[in-house]
């Protein structure tokens, strides 16, 4: 098959699809790979770097979608691509379409087969594609979060351990999935009063008897979360429903019983955000105030560390792309069920019910 690697033209999105390592393995097993010049410097990876295990690197974006039966990406194509993308071409990337109408409707009618990273699952209900990006973004969650309590970024001047003789800052996670749980104990390791929420009790038990002591649990209510959000500093939301629009569990008229410069940070925007106040913001300008509630919703976080994020996301990711390469995305589909999940859009279909949903699309079955 071949593969084609473009480069990321999201806003500050450095991340790259495939690793030299990623593509080695790939030529290795008979498949060609073509990667759009300097698609891996941000990420660290020269074009020499390609070529010194076999891909061919071609010139721009319309050479590699042109060119490629296959794309691997990081994040979903944005409308300047849009046209790039052909019928029975598979993309193979993020994509979030619940929270996009527009790349929903141009998939569509692309004709292309979508296959997003963000809903292939486990037996067991766990994203194997989306855990190393959580595991990142939670981190940086909190380190973001850390950044702009600062006054001189607009937070209320506090310091989230606090010294001796000061208290620490209140840190408040909503949902105890793999995003918070990472926010949650990067925030304790700063010696930060952490309280993590979440309707799972089970979940709950887990993380009170593996936290540090200063991480308390919490069962998650519209009460509970009204009460937490009057003394907390920094707000970390953290809910995911797999491929559907995050519930807005914190609504416009909680933020006026927050005290000014309390910094919320939305790790749920990729897929619509879980405070209705939320609307996506880039690397480039990525806070706004809301009520005096600093607000930080960047739609990539991980992009800001590619270094890390892509040798995360191409070790998650390889098994899946070798599986399509090797045996055509049917086959592949047909004998994982798996990736028969992360098929969205398929020849102009909505294949998967939350998208369909989404958009008061219909929902169609596909034959494999």
């Amino acid at each position: 098959m071949l593969i084609g690697v473009p480069k990321e033209i999201k806003n500050n999105e450095n991340r790259v699809g495939l690793t030299p390592a990623g593509v080695q393995e790939l030529v290795r097993r008979g498949h060609r790979v073509v990667v759009q010049a300097s698609a891996g410097e941000n990420s660290g990876f020269s074009d020499e770097a390609y070529t010194a295990v076999g891909a061919e690197i071609l010139p721009t974006i319309e050479a590699v979608y042109g060119a490629a039966e296959m794309i691997v990406k990081v994040k979903e194509p944005i409308a300047p691509e849009y046209p790039l993308v052909r019928r029975d071409q598979l993309v193979f990337t993020y994509f979030h379409f619940a929270s996009s109408e527009p790349l929903t409707r141009a998939m569509i009618a692309s004709g292309a087969v979508c296959c997003a990273y963000e809903t292939v699952e486990r037996a067991d209900r766990s994203l194997p594609l989306l855990i190393p990006m959580s595991e990142v973004a939670g981190r940086m969650s909190t380190q973001e979060g850390r950044y702009f309590l600062e006054k001189p970024r607009g937070g209320k001047g506090k310091l989230l351990g606090g010294v001796p003789g000061v208290k620490p800052a209140k840190v408040f996670v909503i949902g105890a999935g793999v995003v918070g749980t990472a926010a949650a104990r990067t925030a304790a390791g700063t010696g930060a009063d952490v309280t993590i929420c979440d309707i799972s009790l089970q979940r709950l038990t887990y993380l009170a008897d593996v936290m540090p002591k200063n991480v308390k649990t919490l069962m998650s209510s519209e009460y509970n979360i009204r009460e937490e959000l009057k003394t907390a500093d920094l707000v970390i939301g953290s809910v995911l429903i797999p491929g559907a629009k995050a519930p807005k569990l914190v609504t416009r008229d909680m933020l006026k019983a927050m005290q000014p410069g309390t910094v919320m940070v939305d790790v749920a925007i990729d897929q619509g955000g879980c405070f209705e106040t939320s609307r996506p913001t880039t690397h480039e300008d990525p806070v706004y105030y809301v009520d005096g509630i600093l607000h930080y919703c960047v739609a990539n976080i991980p992009g800001a560390v590619p270094y890390t994020s892509t040798l995360a996301l191409t070790n998650a990711t390889l098994p899946y792309v070798v599986q399509l390469a090797d045996k055509g995305w049917r086959r592949a589909c047909r004998e994982n069920r798996e990736l028969e999940l992360g098929l969205n859009i398929v020849e102009g279909k909505v294949v998967y019910k939350p998208v369909a949903d989404a958009w008061g699309l219909p929902c169609e079955r596909i034959e494999l």
